[in-house]
């Protein structure tokens, strides 16, 4: 016998089918929300360990901070001791140079000239006396330059011939004359000069004293 199925099998199956397919979005939907769940807290435990962090960071950078602080201030304490370090060997220096700066015109002064005046301002020094010649002059401008351990830069401001002496001494073979020298500090020279000079210029500044005023009044 022929069995025939009146059924409408085609409306069962695309229930069926409509079925699964909600069943399976469904369950598509539960997985999603699982997984976005799980994301969600995995995200929320490394945010949480990540500002862990960052608490620790931000009490390291305080810590460091008060660390600069305390150096800064360190450095500011050693900067102004430094300065009153630099002041009192500036004041011991300057103390010193008038020794050095006679015993260097004595000891660079050739034969034949008179010193008259020494005025100093600062590192600048004006020398002012009297020459026999002009080739005496030249060779004290290149003593002081080529020589000298304490005056450079000498410059010639002036020469002439010297003009007749209240006293009746006749200057007319005499030129008068002024320059212009630096005088050197000890932090501007090398070790070995300012160490080999500085004992002889302590040691002869009686000598150079006696010298330059000896010369002073000859002239």
């Amino acid at each position: 016998m022929i069995l025939i199925n009146l059924l409408p099998h085609r409306e069962e199956k695309r229930r069926l089918r409509k079925q699964a397919f909600f069943v399976g979005l469904g369950l598509s939907v539960v997985a999603g929300a699982v997984i976005v769940a799980l994301w969600y807290a995995v995200q929320l435990r490394m945010m949480a360990t990540q500002q862990s962090r960052n608490e620790i960071l931000t009490s390291a950078i305080h810590k460091l901070d008060d660390e600069i602080k305390d150096v800064s201030a360190l450095k500011a304490e050693i900067d102004s001791l430094k300065a009153r370090q630099r002041a009192v060997e500036d004041l011991q220096t300057d103390r010193n140079m008038p020794v050095y700066l006679l015993n260097e015109l004595v000891a660079q002064t050739p034969e034949g000239i008179y010193l008259t005046s020494i005025h100093q301002n600062g590192e600048s020094v004006t020398v002012a006396g009297f020459a026999q010649t002009n080739e005496r002059v030249s060779e004290f401008l290149r003593n002081t330059n080529a020589r000298s351990t304490w005056l450079e830069h000498p410059e010639l401001v002036e020469i002439k011939a010297a003009a007749p002496g209240k006293d009746g001494r006749d200057n007319k073979r005499l030129f008068d004359f002024s320059m212009k020298v630096s005088l050197k500090r000890p932090g501007e020279m090398s070790p070995a000069a300012s160490g080999a000079s500085a004992p002889a210029g302590s040691a002869s500044g009686v000598k150079a004293s006696s010298t330059a005023a000896s010369a002073a009044t000859k002239s």
